[in-house]
């Protein structure tokens, strides 16, 4: 639920409760694949993904999984974030797209670290199985285990559209199959997609309660150079809500509708993302760090009056 000092349900906060402490996750890169890009599904990717915009300095594949902890937790310490409590994030790729055996080692070297609690594992919905399951099972039994499903929408017609290679319903099965093993859920979505309008990203907030995750981050569309979609920024901007003249007081507002429409049992990990400015074409929210746009979102929900969920019970 919310903590009162937000008006809504901080992933921080939620986590502290969980755990008893400050957390702080640990990027990993894992040099995993994906089955959009190597024909299993799919060629190309999906048309807004540029993978090297996903992970932070720190990761490099050419180091282990335990050189990566250490290397974040010296670039978090050196930037004063602290924390009693440290998660491995297995982040970019798909990182559960690889044989079980090579899973387990990957898991098991991070758990092996003497600061790391536990695992939030990035993934497809449609890169699971009841083995890997299983293996998450057993290891959330001593540590604390997440899944976070690249879900993006809820629109076959936006998923297709986009190259995604997999559909909503495959994310329901999926995430109804995690939370049947003591796993919790995390979902990713983007919004902004082409074709998508506000109208729709808000009414898609019924679906996301029905679906029930534990934990939600909300991204807006960013658009890549050198990708697929940048080709379609150029070509069709009719095609995004987020055009030339979108502002980040229009962001807000968007936000605060789907927060007001959401769960209030969800925790909120993001609002918005960053990346590498030299890699963007296109972001509607230009150059803002994410604690000011946290901030003005929150002072804005305060002055309407607003809190998560506060609709689904009018």
């Amino acid at each position: 639920m919310q903590p009162h000092d937000t008006p809504y349900n901080d992933y921080g906060s939620a986590m502290r409760r969980r755990l008893g402490g400050r957390v702080q996750k640990l990027a990993i890169d894992a040099a995993m694949g994906c089955p959009n890009r190597d024909g299993r599904v799919a060629h190309g990717g999906c048309t807004f993904c540029l993978n090297e915009a996903f992970s932070p300095d720190y990761c490099r594949t050419t180091q282990s999984i335990t050189e990566q902890i250490e290397r974040g937790i010296a670039f978090h310490a050196a930037r004063r974030r602290y924390a009693e409590y440290y998660i491995a994030y297995f982040q970019s790729g798909s990182n559960t797209y690889a044989p079980i055996e090579l899973l387990e080692k990957l898991y098991q070297e991070a758990l092996q670290h003497p600061k790391i609690e536990g695992l939030i594992i990035g993934t497809r919905p449609d890169c699971i199985s009841s083995e890997i399951l299983n293996l998450l099972e057993h290891l959330s039994k001593s540590h604390y285990i997440a899944i976070e499903y690249g879900i993006e929408s809820t629109s076959d017609a936006t998923l297709k559209h986009v190259n995604r290679g997999h559909t909503y319903a495959d994310a329901v099965h999926a995430v109804e199959l995690t939370k049947t093993r003591n796993i919790e859920v995390g979902a990713h979505f983007i919004l902004g997609l082409p074709g998508e309008s506000r109208t729709q990203l808000i009414e898609q907030t019924e679906l996301i309660n029905s679906l029930k995750p534990d934990f939600i981050k909300f991204h807006q569309l960013q658009i890549y150079r050198s990708t697929p979609m940048a080709e379609e920024w150029s070509s069709h901007p009719e095609h995004f809500l987020f055009g030339e003249s979108y502002t980040i007081d229009d962001y807000i507002e968007l936000i605060i509708d789907i927060l007001r429409r959401l769960d209030p049992d969800i925790a909120i990990e993001r609002i918005a993302s960053t990346a590498p400015r030299h890699l963007l074409l296109h972001s509607p929210l230009g150059g803002i760090r994410m604690d000011e746009l946290r901030n003005r979102l929150i002072s804005k929900m305060r002055v309407v009056g607003a809190r998560q969920g506060d609709l689904l019970f009018r």
